[in-house]
């Protein structure tokens, strides 16, 4: 007997004038791979873009990569701090049917424990069609923690486990299946021991089973 996951396809988008120059090597899209690949256990195909902070560009790439490549879950990285040339959020909010304000909050919250500049961060999630898009850091370690939370050995090494030793902040990630079965995509199983999805009881199904 095999156990049978939906499929996803993935877009993943970094935003970028340096590294689509060639001035150096992107670091969020193989991040992402890796860290998507280790905590879902659906089939993933992967559609990866590299391109400069150009607004026109972004929308057009965001709208392609939903409407032609029809990818039900979309990651970006970079461009989302005060700079004049970082627009993806407001690229992203320009293209999009719903804005979901609590992965933003939630990824500035997270970053906070680290750094007094995340409220200098301007990431959002939206809904576009049947497609959620979410804006995430540009440094690789930012992507993990807003992600996946913070739990075990980096919550003890950064002073920030609670008396009954319990993590103490969750990863937006954990919030994303459900928000995908809401808005009608594909069914999101995740590797607890990465990031246990959140449910309500009555939203839980078994994978095919054939």
């Amino acid at each position: 007997m095999t156990v049978e996951y939906d499929s996803v396809k993935i877009g993943l988008l970094s935003i970028s004038d340096r590294a689509s120059s060639g001035v150096y090597v992107d670091q969020g899209i193989p991040t992402l791979k890796e860290w998507l690949s280790r905590a879902l256990k659906n089939p993933l195909t992967f559609v990866s873009k590299i391109i400069p902070d150009e607004q026109p560009l972004i929308e057009a790439t965001l709208k392609t990569l939903v409407d032609v490549d029809g990818c039900a879950l979309v990651l970006t990285t970079g461009g989302t701090g005060p700079a004049p040339r970082d627009v993806t959020p407001d690229a992203t909010v320009a293209i999009a049917d719903r804005i979901m304000d609590g992965f933003g909050e939630r990824m500035r919250q997270i970053s906070l424990r680290f750094v007094a500049t995340a409220i200098l961060s301007r990431q959002v999630a939206v809904i576009r069609k049947q497609t959620l898009i979410i804006n995430l850091p540009g440094q690789p370690k930012a992507i993990k923690e807003t992600l996946e939370g913070l739990k075990d050995d980096r919550i003890q090494n950064a002073g920030l486990q609670n008396s009954d030793g319990e993590p103490i902040e969750i990863g937006i990630f954990a919030a994303v299946p459900y928000c995908m079965d809401l808005i009608g995509g594909p069914y999101l199983e995740t590797r607890d021991e990465v990031i246990k999805a959140f449910r309500p009881k009555n939203a839980i199904r078994n994978p095919t089973k054939a």
